[in-house]
């Protein structure tokens, strides 16, 4: 009796088990494999001198804002692949962002000889953005390189002549501010004006000087123009007209915003006789802040 083999069946079934052990799951990085997550670092270290870190900041990308106080903001947001604008910003006084556009708040009280005015001092405004690219399965991490973008600026006015002391109100405002600033693309908008709110120096070596210190999102167009009027005791003489041409000493302004720029400029000789009219400010140079009597 010849008896029967079954090897070859038996061994096709033990390769069919042991094929089936070697199937595995597919191996995946982070618990979001059909997605990205970001968390995003702050670099406060380009702002100018005492100028405090922001309280808290703002991140916006794609559908998702969110707020931070601490150095990094890690959401638990999901992002699709694909790409973004990654955009960074803090809260600030008198500036208001809709997308990657910061628009200065309007004046509260501009008078009457100084219409469409902006608010002269806003409060420090840093922003960052970027395009970046969101991979699934991954943890991206990523650098707001935060950019200041206000500037502060002061004018310094000598008035000389026989009326100088008479002088008890500069009333002026700067024209070619800028009002709006894309940030994303480094774009300032149409030009408003702000008003100078010169005050007169009362003690120290500047005593007799008057001072205006502004906070500018920028300067814009061809021009930026100083107007206004002088006013006197008693009215004598009569009011004269003032008016100074900035652009020259500002066409550099927008460089260097982490850096106070305080300029000097000398009035020439106030009007002794009530048919003088209009008056210019001359020699228009940067000066050292230091240099200059704060005390109003």
């Amino acid at each position: 009796m010849k008896t029967t083999r079954h090897i070859p069946i038996l061994a096709a079934a033990a390769a069919g088990l042991l094929a089936a052990a070697c199937v595995k799951d597919t191996l995946y990085n982070t618990p979001h494999p059909d997605h990205g997550k970001i968390a995003v670092t702050a670099d406060w270290s380009a702002r100018g001198e005492g100028i405090d870190i922001p309280a808290t900041w703002t991140v916006a990308m794609g559908d998702y804002t969110g707020t931070e106080t601490a150095a990094t903001h890690a959401p638990d947001h999901l992002f699709a692949p694909g790409s973004y604008t990654l955009a960074a910003w803090n809260p600030a006084e008198g500036i208001t962002v809709s997308g990657t556009t910061a628009a200065v708040a309007a004046a509260a009280d501009t008078g009457a000889d100084a219409e469409s005015c902006i608010a002269a001092n806003p409060g420090w405004f840093f922003t960052h953005a970027e395009q970046v690219a969101i991979e699934q399965d991954k943890d991206h991490a990523f650098t707001a390189a935060m950019k200041q973008q206000v500037r502060e600026l002061t004018l310094v006015v000598e008035p000389t002549g026989d009326a100088a002391g008479r002088i008890t109100e500069i009333s002026a405002h700067l024209t070619g501010a800028a009002g709006t600033l894309d940030f994303a693309t480094d774009t300032y908008g149409a030009a408003s004006n702000v008003v100078l709110p010169f005050t007169r120096i009362t003690e120290g070596d500047d005593a007799g000087k008057w001072k205006a210190t502004v906070r500018l999102l920028g300067v814009t167009g061809t021009e930026q123009l100083l107007t206004g009027e002088i006013r006197y005791a008693d009215g004598n003489p009569r009011p004269t007209m003032l008016e100074s041409d900035l652009s020259e000493a500002l066409k550099e302004f927008n460089a260097k915003k982490t850096e106070p720029l305080t300029l000097g400029g000398t009035l020439v000789e106030t009007p002794e006789e009530a048919e003088f009219s209009e008056f210019e400010i001359t020699g228009w140079e940067e000066v050292d802040a230091e240099d200059v009597n704060v005390t109003l």
